[in-house]
C-alpha cells in the first residue's frame, strides 16, 4: 500500500484536525505518518511499539516529512501496549495490522477503550477474515470487530473503507466509538 491508501483508510474517521491521538503497535509508521498527515501540525501524537530502531526511524521521517509539526507534539515510547501505559486521555487512537498478533483481544481493546475520553475514537485496520496464517495469525474480520467492540464499551462501529489485499482477501478500516 502507498502513503495515499493509508490516509484514505484513516481520514473517515477523523472529525477534525488537531485532538491527542496514540498509534497502537506503530511498527514503521506508516499510519503514523498518515495520522500526521490528517490532524496536522496542531494534533499530538504518541506513536507506541516495542521496536526502539522503528521508532527511531518514525522520528526522522515524520519530522522531515512534516517540518511544521514541533517535536514536543511527538512522543515516540518504546512499550509494550498489551500493558498499561501512562498516557493522557486520547481523543483518538489507531491500531493498525497490530490487533491480529493478540489471541485474546478483549483485554487489549479494554486499556485502550479506556485511555479514550468520551467521544474518543478507535481507527481500526485489519484484515477481513478470522483465520490467519503465520505472518498474520489472529485476523478480525469486520463482523467479529463490531462485537469485541461492542463488548468492551464501544457505542457504534462503523465500516470506513476497504482495500484489496495480497494476502488475506482484504483490509478494511473501521471507527469504534467511546460514548
Amino acid at each position: 500500500m502507498e502513503h495515499a491508501d493509508h490516509v484514505n483508510l484513516l481520514q473517515g474517521g477523523i472529525p477534525k484536525p488537531g485532538g491527542v491521538w496514540a498509534d497502537f503497535g506503530s511498527g514503521s509508521g506508516a499510519f503514523t505518518l498518515a495520522l500526521a498527515q490528517l490532524i496536522g501540525p496542531t494534533g499530538e501524537i504518541y506513536s507506541i511499539d516495542r521496536d526502539e530502531g522503528a521508532l527511531r526511524q518514525q522520528e526522522r521521517i515524520l519530522l522531515d516529512r512534516f517540518p511544521t509539526y514541533l517535536s514536543s507534539n511527538l512522543h515516540f515510547c518504546v512499550a509494550d501496549f498489551t500493558h498499561p501505559l501512562d498516557l493522557p486521555l486520547l481523543d483518538g487512537a489507531v491500531m493498525a495490522n497490530a490487533l491480529h498478533f493478540q489471541r485474546k483481544k478483549d483485554d487489549v481493546v479494554q486499556l485502550i477503550h479506556g485511555y479514550l475520553c468520551p467521544g474518543g475514537r478507535l481507527i481500526l485496520v485489519e484484515y477481513n477474515v478470522d483465520r490467519g496464517n503465520f505472518w498474520v495469525p489472529y485476523p478480525i474480520s469486520f463482523e467479529n470487530w463490531e462485537k469485541i467492540a461492542r463488548r468492551n464499551g464501544f457505542a457504534d462501529t462503523l465500516l470506513l473503507a476497504t482495500r484489496p489485499s495480497r494476502f488475506l482477501k482484504e483490509i478494511y478500516s473501521a471507527v469504534s466509538l467511546k460514548p
